[in-house]
């Protein structure tokens, strides 16, 4: 017997009309903004790793050269902008990816990040950096301490222009949520989204008070020269940075010439070769310690 075929009625597919909305956004930091871009000793180590050296190598190496690391720590401008500081795009798009997966809403991190976007390659960074050398804890199971060293911004500013496709989204619902990201993610180093106290802000209007005194005296030149003559951030940097530059001129080594596990640390009656400077500089010798090279730039 003949099976009889039902037939199916064709489905009509309904498509909606997408449209992209956009908004600049203007966030002023409520706490310290710590840069953390990865320091390019460790970025060159993974495409050729350097050599594994002894104990008493590494005795005579210098671990840490904190103005050289400093430098190294923000994103830099290459040619003259807004800003000398730079703060990755994807950087505020995660943050409010993230304030979506804390609120109490129908709206996942998956759908935001691919429903909002920040065009900005990089963001400008309004507020002058300082120089803070922080303990923190490797994230080995010995958790073994160490010194960190990077810029840190108490007074900031970024202007981010943000886009999103409407109709699942709109100017109300963004705003909402970066505002949100301020107060539970955050930017930088150790912010508030990992469990730190930092990278906190607030959203204002452009005509804002604070945004404007940030964005007119904290931008490229502010930041240029503070880079170039850092200030340290707080009395327990100070001390240890003190104690630093003290502990170079003993062992007769240039701080101009400071690169970590380079400088041969010898004793006080020998002479040092500065680490890619065919100078030599003789025992005692301390030329200007804020007299460092810029780190690489992007």
């Amino acid at each position: 017997m003949a099976r009889s075929v039902t037939k199916k009625e064709p489905v009509e597919i309904d498509v909606i009309d997408l449209k992209r909305g956009h908004a600049n956004l203007w966030l002023v930091g409520e706490t310290p903004f710590y840069c953390n871009r990865m320091a390019v000793k460790a970025k060159r180590q993974l495409l050729f790793p350097s050599p594994q050296m002894t104990k008493t190598q590494r005795a005579t190496k210098l671990k840490h050269a904190p103005f050289a690391e400093f430098r190294d720590s923000p994103y830099l401008r290459k040619t003259p902008g807004p800003t000398k500081l730079l703060v990755p795009g994807s950087s505020p798009k995660m943050a409010i990816a993230g304030a979506a997966l804390r609120m109490p809403t129908s709206v996942n991190k998956t759908e935001i990040k691919q429903l909002v976007s920040v065009p900005a390659e990089y963001c400008d960074l309004y507020g002058v950096p300082r120089l803070d050398m922080s303990v923190v804890r490797m994230a080995g199971i010995s958790r073994t301490p160490d010194i960190r060293t990077r810029a840190r911004l108490d007074h900031w500013a970024m202007p981010v222009e943000v886009r999103w496709i409407e109709p699942m989204l709109n100017e109300t619902k963004i705003s909402t949520l970066a505002q949100a990201a301020g107060i539970m993610c955050g930017l930088g180093d150790w912010r508030l989204e990992k469990g730190g106290p930092n990278g906190g802000f607030r959203l204002v209007e452009r005509d804002d008070p604070e945004l404007r005194h940030i964005m007119e005296t904290a931008g490229y030149l502010a930041q240029e020269e503070a880079l170039a003559q850092p200030e340290c951030a707080n009395p327990e940097t100070e001390e240890l940075l003190d104690w630093y530059l003290e502990e170079l001129s003993r062992r007769g080594v240039n701080p101009d010439d400071e690169q970590p596990e380079e400088i041969e640390m010898g004793d006080e009656n020998d002479i040092v070769f500065g680490a890619g400077d065919e100078r030599i500089h003789a025992p005692g010798e301390v030329v200007n310690p804020l007299a460092v090279q810029n780190g690489p730039e992007i």
